[in-house]
């Protein structure tokens, strides 16, 4: 429970220190007086239970919003807790079946578990990567841009070991214990001299004028306009307001997720006339929409980014291709609606799920910018968000209302961070009711509209750097940190000779 002080907003990484130290202290000292390995899959089943509700309380705030919601609230607090608590039950569980009696060997078997654990709850089913513990050192940039090597998954492991490596002082038979010890901070410390060189490399390297800025947009609309009939033409002429439009600069304008609920063809005239009395030859408008269309007979709903020219003439759309349980398409469908339930984003059909997800490229002229498109959710998972690095910034449009003036918008936003350092790439976010930032790859905020605040921001220049080993290799490279721990462990106990 007090790791969730470790997250955002508060990032007290330390307390990861204590929490983790004395979970394993726990741990061992219970597997020498009780053999029931069973029960170890309740200590740990307590230990995330504790951990998940306090830090993902959030989600049940996005079921205040809809009657039809309400009574699962006491439900959601509780479920998610319990189903995310099994995965670090099965960490505990596995833990205590395969543990050496060597110490050493001994965290490293835990810190191996709970590494591979991790990744399958980010992957499994549709994946929920929340709140790895990788995501308390968002606040030490210059150790997180390890992560541009070996990935978020991959740092995530190195940190439970270092968070758990206290035990070896706690525990230690000899001096050779303490050195193990020495070499894990050892470890940190190259990390951190490494992101330090890392960073006077980028601010070295060339610099790329854009010849159309890029404006994110952060906004303040009422969720109201998902479940009453807000006039859709007013939200249009406040984010254009909001956008300030000047005619000779060019530019390209980024809107929410979500902000245009349906563009019917009665409307479509306004939106027409709104665009061309206020933009011009030198803008392009991304916009997120939910859009409709007829395939093979059925009509199906997409939560989409769009992208319009100054004439409203749609260039280029992009469906969004992980759907959020619940929020945006409900599972077994057909049983749940049955019984009155619906998404909560919007007042009809499930989302249907995008194809694929491709680079789109803004081309005028000689200019041309290519984008990674995600939408909300999406900016969560890791590793498998392109296959092809030849783009040039990653566009994240979200809407984080659904959460209140909670942590949760805060949470959030700490993944466009990491997604940042990763890809190599610039992250230009725009949010409604949240958090909009432009993040350079080092995971640096160089600008941002804050939390419960309006405005925009600009992007018209950008450092040229390498693509990034991740971005090439993605988590294979986790896989090959998986087998380095298992040699290494092997070859503790090979040395030991003490494997039970």
């Amino acid at each position: 429970m007090a790791s969730s002080l470790s997250l955002a907003p508060l990032n007290y990484f330390f307390i990861n220190f204590i929490t983790f130290t004395l979970f394993f202290l726990f741990l061992i000292k219970k597997s020498d007086l009780n053999k029931n390995k069973s029960l170890f899959f309740i200590y740990g089943w307590l230990f995330g239970f504790g951990y998940f509700s306090t830090n993902l309380y959030w989600i049940s705030i996005s079921l205040t919003f809809d009657q039809n919601f309400k009574f699962l609230i006491p439900l959601t607090i509780f479920l998610i807790p319990f189903f995310l608590g099994t995965f670090y039950g099965l960490v505990s569980y596995i833990f205590i079946i395969l543990k050496p009696k060597n110490l050493v060997s001994s965290l490293l078997v835990f810190s191996l578990t709970f590494g591979i654990v991790e990744f399958i709850r980010g992957t499994i089913l549709t994946g929920f990567p929340w709140n790895l513990i990788v995501y308390s050192l968002t606040s030490q940039l210059e150790i997180l841009s390890i992560t541009s090597i070996i990935g978020t998954y991959g740092l995530n492991l190195i940190c439970i070991t270092f968070f758990t490596s206290p035990v070896i002082l706690i525990l230690k038979k000899t001096k050779k214990d303490t050195g193990i010890f020495i070499f894990f901070l050892i470890i940190i410390s190259i990390f951190y001299f490494y992101g330090h060189f890392y960073k006077e490399r980028f601010y070295k390297s060339d610099k790329k004028i854009y010849q159309y800025k890029v404006r994110t947009i952060g906004s303040n609309i009422s969720l109201d306009r998902f479940y009453l009939e807000t006039d859709t033409i007013s939200i249009v002429n406040d984010l254009i307001k909001l956008s300030n439009p000047n005619d000779s600069e060019k530019t390209i304008f980024v809107w929410p997720e979500g902000i245009l609920q349906n563009i019917s063809d009665k409307d479509y005239d306004k939106y027409k006339t709104l665009f061309i009395e206020n933009f011009s030859a030198n803008h392009y408008v991304i916009i997120g929409t939910n859009n409709q269309s007829i395939i093979e007979g059925n009509k199906e709903y997409f939560n989409s980014l769009s992208i319009y020219d100054n004439e409203f003439n749609l260039l280029e759309i992009y469906n969004k291709n992980n759907l959020v349980p619940f929020g945006e398409f409900l599972p077994i469908e057909n049983v749940l609606e049955k019984i009155g339930l619906k998404t909560l984003t919007n007042n009809y059909n499930s989302f249907s799920k995008g194809n694929k997800r491709e680079i789109i490229e803004i081309k005028k002229n000689k200019f041309s910018l290519k984008i990674l498109p995600l939408i909300c959710y999406e900016i969560i998972y890791t590793g498998r968000l392109f296959e092809d690095s030849k783009f040039d910034i990653i566009i994240n449009i979200s809407e984080d209302g659904w959460f209140g003036n909670s942590f949760g918008p805060k949470q959030h936003f700490d993944h466009s961070i990491l997604r940042a350092i990763e890809s190599g790439k610039y992250v230009v976010r725009s949010s409604n009711n949240g958090i909009a930032a432009i993040i350079n790859p080092l995971g640096i905020i160089e600008q941002s509209v804050s939390f419960g605040q309006s405005g925009y921001i600009d992007l018209n220049e950008k450092r040229e750097i390498q693509p990034t080993i991740f971005s090439v290799y993605g988590n294979k490279i986790f896989g090959l940190l998986i087998l380095m721990y298992i040699f290494i462990i092997f070859s503790f106990n090979k040395i030991k000779n003490e494997w039970t």
